[in-house]
């Protein structure tokens, strides 16, 4: 096969478990990326639709481990599968779910095997998201039109 040839993508079922591994994939790799909004809106939107559609509950609120510019700031814990996640809270969730105190650091999220794209793809499917392709800042032709020097004398300006 040439490498030039689009392959069409794999038909995966949309199940519970494959949603929260593409979830946590995406997640963990927004930890470190270099523009990570798309992808924590890819997993926002998709725990949204996820909590719409009734198969993943917000349980409660916790402490946020790294709050932006305030002392003291909390999340929505959501369970979906086996794994759980924290979004944003909205004004709603602070009168409608309990809060939780400090995260607990010793529970972890199962290990998940799918790669970036794959979950990317999986995502996009479900929430209907789809990324803008950026145009390049850079142009084409990094022509430099060569100018002489300018030489004064001592003391003179120009």
């Amino acid at each position: 096969m040439k490498s030039d040839q689009k392959v069409p993508p794999v038909q995966v079922n949309l199940t519970i478990e494959n949603l929260s591994q593409a979830i946590f994939t995406v997640n963990r790799h927004a930890k470190t990326a270099i523009n990570p909004s798309f992808l924590y809106k890819l997993k926002h939107e998709s725990l949204k639709k996820l909590i719409a559609e009734g198969k993943a509950q917000k349980v409660g609120l916790h402490f946020s481990r790294n709050p932006k510019n305030s002392r003291q700031q909390s999340d929505v814990l959501v369970a979906c599968g086996q794994y759980t996640f924290h979004i944003p809270p909205t004004k709603k969730d602070f009168s409608d779910l309990p809060h939780l105190g400090k995260l607990d650091s010793n529970v972890r999220n199962p290990k998940a095997c799918l790669s970036l794209k794959f979950a990317k793809d999986i995502l996009q499917t479900y929430t209907g998201v789809k990324e803008l392709q950026q145009p390049s800042t850079k142009p084409k032709h990094n022509h430099r039109v060569f100018e002489k020097p300018v030489f004064k004398k001592l003391g003179e300006r120009y």
